[in-house]
């Protein structure tokens, strides 16, 4: 935990989840841990880490390989990338959102091609060809 009263600046990594209630200004890299920015942390840096929750500020990217969760007391001001992104009601964000899916290819349930119903005669209806691309 970083208490409210520390202030770093520079590069934060380990192996381990962390808190943040004080102010950290550089990058935070925790890849396979949990990051929580609480209600007072104030960070000025980008974060990367399996799941990254803000209840505080931040200023910077923002990149959670699971999960990012902005509560009703978070500010964002940054990008996100992660596959799930929860925005509180409440919440203040500013920037984009890309809900990128990881290496795992998307999974898209088809539904079995059944045969075209039988055109009157001298019906000119639509023809339509749907391709998923």
């Amino acid at each position: 935990m970083i208490g409210p009263s520390i202030e770093i600046k520079g590069s934060v990594s380990g192996a381990e989840d962390l808190l943040i209630q004080g102010r950290v200004e550089g990058t935070v890299d925790l890849g396979d841990h949990e990051v929580t920015v609480g209600e007072s942390g104030k960070v000025n840096a980008d974060i990367t880490a399996r799941t990254v929750r803000i209840d505080g500020e931040v200023a910077g990217d923002i990149r959670g390989t699971e999960k990012v969760v902005i509560s009703k007391t978070g500010n964002v001001k940054g990008n996100i990338i992660a596959p799930r992104m929860t925005l509180e009601d409440g919440a203040i964000f500013k920037g984009s959102i890309d809900m990128d899916p990881g290496d795992a290819p998307a999974k898209v349930a088809l539904a079995p091609k059944s045969p075209a119903p039988a055109a009157a005669a001298g019906d000119k209806g639509p023809d339509l060809d749907l391709k998923q691309g």
